[in-house]
Parts: structure tokens; C-alpha cells; sequence
């Protein structure tokens, strides 16, 4: 992960490819959303300490309140799906860029491109198409909580730009986080090993080393390396598109030709972004080089 050559964003997009499984294993284990939040947060938090370990542990204010924020948005999402359906759940977590729309060029000072709006705006549409005479009234409370996981991750995804996040491993937050978290929901998790099914247990083990371990590690080396975090979120919008098909192969639901559609309007909007960010940091560095 340290060699130059890899385009940053590639980064966020394998750890998009591999939070998309996420809600697939969330439903399908028999553990109840606490129970899986504990074996899920403390196999993550090992994982991240032995992926990052030669990054160090700093603990700062910012990645103080940002570990709480990853705590939060976890436990949100997995109470979430559990009550609502994944696709529900996944799609209003994704509201982060709308608030990160607003919020960033306002905290950071960057320039507002119509491009970013434009790129949000064909993404949130493509989306709604997946819950087209799907939105139930008993969803609400899993939506509400999808919701906030949302709001969370917008939060998250600004402070780990902060430059006080970047003088520590910005996987810190995700390695504090985790432990917060494990913490916070052992009660339920210790009480659940005695009757721990295998599957299960695999399930959260995959959920902890990977889904949330080795993708959260390709993210943070991502923002490390000054991926904006509006750029973050849109690429990330892969984790919905994808979501759907894992079940569909695993599960056998067949997503309906509304989600296909919406999924296939999210794939260009999304590829369409990183190829004119590339072209347009192509082109600076090439004018960066006239004038050296």
C-alpha cells in the first residue's frame, strides 16, 4: 500500500467492494445487532493493529471524537439493518455526501464545483429508483437509524481530512472505535458464545477481519493520500450499487429492474467522476511541468 504508482481512489473503491458484502452478512447471521457488533468490533480492532502497527496508536482530540463517530456509525448501521431492510439501510447511509456537499467547501475552505452537485444529484436519483414501492411505515425506526448512521459518516469522513487527524495513523479512529464499541456492546456479545453457532461465528469473523479491517485500512491510506472526502463518498456509492447483487447470488433475492436500473445510473455517474478528476489532475501536473 505504500507504492506511489496506485491512483488513490482505488483504494476507496476496494474498500467499497468489500463494504458492500456487508449487509448481506448483517442479516444473514441469527445474532442480534449488539451481539454482532461486539465479535465484529473486536476482530476489527485486531486486525487493524496488526495491519497498521508500524503507523502507531496516537490519540488526539480529533481522533478522539472521530473514534466515537466510527463507534456510532457501526452500531447505527447494524441496528439499522436488522430492523429495516439492508437496501433501506445502505441507501440513507449514504446521505453523507449530501451533508458533505454542504459542509466541506464551508469547513475547509475548497472551492464548490457544479460538477460535485451534478455528480450527488445523479447518484441520489439512481438510488431512490431501488426503493421504488418498497418504503414501508414499519421501516421507520431502521430508516431513522440509518439515518443518523449517515450523519455520522459525513462527520467521520470530514475529520480524518482535519490536519490534526493526519499527524497520527488516521486508522487509529477506526482501532479505538472498534474497542469503544466492543466495549460498549460486550454484555450482549459475551453472553451470546456459549450458543455461538460456527456459521455465525464465521460470519463475524469475516465481518470483523475484512469487511471492516481490511477496508477500513485501504480507506484511511486512501485519505492519507489526500482524497477529498466529497470524492470519497460518491466513489463510495459502489457499497449500495453492489449490495443488492451479493444478495442475489448468496441469498437468491432478485433485485427488481428498478434497482438495475438505478445501479447502472450510479456505475457512470461514479466512473464518470474519477475519470474527469483524473483528467483534471492530468492536466494540472502537465501545466505544473510547462512551467518548470
Amino acid at each position: 500500500m505504500r507504492g506511489t504508482n496506485i491512483p488513490p481512489l482505488l483504494f476507496v473503491l476496494a474498500a467499497a467492494l468489500l463494504w458492500s458484502t456487508g449487509g448481506l452478512f448483517i442479516k444473514w447471521t441469527e445474532l442480534s445487532g449488539f451481539e454482532l457488533s461486539f465479535g465484529r468490533s473486536l476482530f476489527a480492532a485486531i486486525a487493524v493493529a496488526i495491519f497498521t502497527r508500524h503507523e502507531g496508536f496516537g490519540l488526539n482530540r480529533v481522533t478522539a471524537v472521530a473514534s466515537v463517530l466510527y463507534a456510532m456509525l457501526l452500531l447505527l448501521f447494524v441496528l439499522a439493518t436488522k430492523q429495516t431492510t439492508a437496501a433501506n439501510a445502505i441507501f440513507l447511509q449514504y446521505t453523507a455526501p449530501v451533508y458533505l456537499l454542504l459542509l466541506e467547501p464551508v469547513i475547509y475552505k475548497e472551492k464548490f464545483r457544479s460538477r460535485d452537485l451534478i455528480t450527488v444529484a445523479v447518484c441520489i436519483a439512481g438510488m431512490t429508483l431501488f426503493f421504488v414501492g418498497k418504503l414501508r411505515p414499519q421501516d421507520v425506526s431502521g430508516n431513522l437509524l440509518a439515518l443518523c448512521s449517515g450523519l455520522c459518516f459525513a462527520f467521520y469522513f470530514l475529520l480524518l481530512r482535519h490536519p490534526q487527524a493526519r499527524k497520527v495513523n488516521r486508522a487509529s479512529s477506526v482501532f479505538y472505535g472498534s474497542l469503544l464499541l466492543a466495549l460498549f456492546t460486550a454484555p450482549a456479545g459475551l453472553a451470546a458464545i456459549p450458543s455461538l453457532k460456527t456459521r455465525d461465528a464465521l460470519i463475524v469473523l469475516y465481518l470483523g477481519v475484512v469487511q471492516i479491517g481490511v477496508a477500513y485500512t485501504l480507506f484511511t491510506v486512501a485519505m492519507a493520500r489526500g482524497v477529498r472526502s466529497l470524492d470519497a463518498g460518491i466513489v463510495g456509492y459502489i457499497e449500495p450499487v453492489l449490495n443488492p447483487i451479493w444478495v442475489f447470488l448468496v441469498l437468491g433475492e432478485r433485485p427488481s429492474s428498478w434497482a438495475l436500473l438505478g445501479g447502472a445510473i450510479i456505475i457512470v455517474a461514479v466512473v464518470s467522476h474519477m475519470l474527469l478528476d483524473a483528467r483534471e489532475k492530468r492536466g494540472r501536473n502537465l501545466a505544473l511541468a510547462s512551467l518548470g
